[in-house]
């Protein structure tokens, strides 16, 4: 119905029912609804009035500032005393629910979040720094709320209703988005936004923000500039995409990269980037592209290196495969626990591609394709650390053998609440030493002694 234009507003961040009841006015629970309905009423009147059709071919700031003096017009109209900055709020406040997605175009142009979750219109909580709040921010109902979800999954071609109440999509700056409504959802429409970061995080931040050790890192580079495969593990939200990301940055810009993922999230710097994503059934359920079939057609495009953005299903056996037939040096992701876990994750999805596949070959595959583990974990302060780096050291009878090279101990919490503990080296230089060695790559003497407090 509107056009779809991108906004950054500049909207003070306190509120009009604050600033009001700042100034003496009533309690914000006798003024909201007043304050809400002033917004609707506002809204139809301007739909009314304008040709938003028209609109969508002229400059997206001639648009606001023509369809904003429209706004001031229409307020004059109203029986309700404004000030001035009470009338550039709620002017804010249409636009966005006109241009953008209502309210929460505050939250989106914030960028100390990185989750916004709905939990039907009347509850919006968001992620700070791994820890969740709840926000002031509401919906007027929960029809409000749908015309929200329909506008952003109607932009990607999709669309939500009874006959398909579950939906994924992403925005325009590339946030993941995940809308489920009733009857599935029992109180009323849930929405989730998982914030695409366009500040992504180098291995040096990293360091700098202790997720782990300057001696860890390095083993890292090396492994990655060995052309080492490597599989990195966690929950969700333990920061597996942000450590991809950043391990990413060693890869030579000499070097052709095939990036394969569910939502185009990963941001390479190098040169020579073919980027895949996979597209979901169209309304009759057809014409859908999965992990696996991008997989298959990128080993036909020459990549010297096979980023996958996460692993979760088929694609698993023939991932394994081309680690195993010279496309060395890939890169993916997990959701597991720990690095057992993450064997035997593996372990299954494999099975899910070829069922007739024994259980010893699928470990045998395993074990000669993957040479590092890297396990992620979000700790109970917020913060993301690397608490197992782990080699893969081949079969021993018809279980595939694991030794930790560095670990984190964790010890307590501070008086501040803040995880504290120690990373360590355990001792064990890795059995891939001797390819980092071919590779002309020479690691410093200590390095595998390294213990940091932290």
């Amino acid at each position: 119905m509107f056009p779809n234009l991108e906004t950054k507003s500049t909207t003070p961040q306190v509120s009009w029912e604050q600033r009001l009841l700042k100034n003496g006015g009533k309690s914000k629970g006798a003024l909201k609804p007043e304050y809400q309905e002033l917004k609707f009423t506002l809204h139809r009147k301007l739909v009314d009035k304008i040709n938003l059709e028209a609109l969508a071919t002229i400059d997206n700031q001639r648009v606001r500032s023509e369809v904003r003096q429209a706004l001031i017009s229409l307020i004059d109209t109203e029986p309700t005393l404004l000030s001035s900055l009470e009338k550039q709020q709620i002017c804010d406040e249409v636009l966005d629910e006109v241009f953008g997605l209502g309210p929460l175009e505050p939250l989106l142009q914030d960028p100390t979040i990185s989750d916004i979750l709905v939990n039907t219109y009347k509850q919006v909580y968001v992620e700070r720094k791994g820890l969740l709040e709840l926000t002031s921010v509401s919906f007027r109902d929960g029809q409000h709320l749908l015309r929200i979800i329909d506008k952003i999954v109607s932009q990607v071609g999709r669309r939500v209703d009874e006959s398909t109440p579950m939906v994924d999509a992403r925005l325009s700056d590339g946030s993941r988005v995940n809308a489920i409504i009733p009857p599935l959802a029992v109180d009323g429409a849930i929405l989730s936004i998982r914030r695409f970061s366009t500040d992504k995080l180098m291995p040096a931040d990293l360091v700098e923000r202790r997720a782990m050790t300057p001696g860890m890192m390095e083993l890292l580079e090396a492994a990655v500039k060995a052309r080492m495969n490597i599989i990195i593990a966690g929950g969700t939200g333990s920061g597996k995409t942000t450590l991809l990301n950043a391990l990413s940055a060693f890869i030579s810009p000499k070097e052709r990269i095939v990036t394969i993922e569910d939502a185009a999230e990963l941001q390479l710097k190098q040169p020579h980037v073919v980027r895949l994503e996979t597209r979901p059934p169209n309304l009759e359920g057809h014409g859908a592209v999965r992990q696996r079939e991008l997989l298959v057609n990128s080993l036909r495009m020459r990549p010297d290196r096979i980023v996958v953005g996460e692993v979760r299903g088929e694609e698993a056996l023939d991932m394994l495969q081309a680690m195993n037939t010279g496309h060395d040096g890939s890169l993916t992701t997990v959701h597991a626990n720990s690095p057992r876990d993450a064997i035997s994750r593996l372990e299954v999805m494999v099975s899910l591609a070829n069922a007739n596949m024994q259980l010893v070959s699928i470990r045998q595959q395993i074990a000669s394709a993957v040479h590092l583990l890297v396990q992620a974990s979000r700790m109970s302060d917020g913060s993301r650390r690397v608490v197992n780096l782990t080699e893969v050291t081949g079969m021993e009878g018809d279980v595939v053998t694991l030794q930790d090279i560095f670990v984190f101990e964790k010890r307590g919490l501070n008086p501040d609440g803040r995880v504290v503990g120690r990373f360590a080296a355990t001792g064990i230089r890795p059995k891939f030493y001797e390819k980092l060695l071919a590779a002309g790559i020479r690691l410093r003497a200590d390095l595998f002694d390294e213990v940091v407090e932290v």
